[in-house]
């Protein structure tokens, strides 16, 4: 929890009571259902919340901004953005339910109410746009692109640089990966905007690790 406090001190009370439970409830979840490693739930700030949270150190998203978690898995980038962005609404989208059932279980142990959930493909979901898709490191970024831009609205503002260096964001796939990206990003014929989370965080486990954006 300390880690997360040394680059994020904004928080309400009700905010830092959510962060808190987390690592209880994942411990307590993680007995029954498997969606974090057992060498990774130790280090669950660092390595999942904070990494996380990576995005909203580089987006302000208003109130009212809907996003969809690509592949959410357990809740992971979701259930740390929702709790820091009380105001703007969740869709945490995953094929395999009881991945599900964990963001579920956790989302309703600390009252988030801006979080639902849906079992399926995100290629399935046909009756919603969104402002956001986010992803972390569920396929690559040719697959991610293809199946985030039909959910993605359009967008007709325009978004100078000035407003992006102020976190004002065209509407787009934001997604978390690591690794060397160059033939992943010339195979998806996208040209995103790269940032090193390093740049953010000093932690050694950032090293190499990216954040995706690409604007609709």
């Amino acid at each position: 929890m300390d880690i997360v406090l040394k680059y994020f001190d904004a928080f309400t009370p009700q905010q830092l009571e959510q962060l808190k439970a987390l690592e209880g409830l994942y411990r307590e979840w993680n007995e029954k259902i498997n969606v974090i490693s057992r060498k990774d739930i130790a280090g669950l700030y660092e390595k999942h919340v904070l990494h996380s949270l990576s995005i909203a150190a580089v987006f302000s998203f208003t109130a009212g901004t809907q996003i969809a978690d690509l592949g959410a898995g357990g809740g992971f980038p979701g259930i740390p953005l929702a709790i820091f962005f009380p105001e703007v609404e969740f869709l945490l989208v995953d094929s395999i339910g009881k991945k599900l059932k964990v963001a579920d279980g956790i989302a309703a142990a600390i009252g988030l109410k801006n979080i639902s959930t849906r079992h399926s493909r995100i290629e399935e979901v046909k009756d919603r746009q969104f402002d956001f898709v986010v992803s972390r490191a569920v396929a690559p970024l040719k697959n991610l692109w293809q199946w985030s831009r039909p959910l993605i609205k359009k967008d007709n503002t325009p978004h100078t640089t000035n407003l992006i260096e102020q976190g004002v964001h065209a509407p787009g796939l934001i997604c978390l990966k690591g690794g060397d990206l160059a033939q992943e990003i010339s195979e998806s014929g996208t040209r995103p905007h790269l940032l090193a989370i390093s740049d953010l965080f000093t932690e050694p486990f950032f090293e190499e690790k990216y954040m995706v954006y690409v604007p609709k």
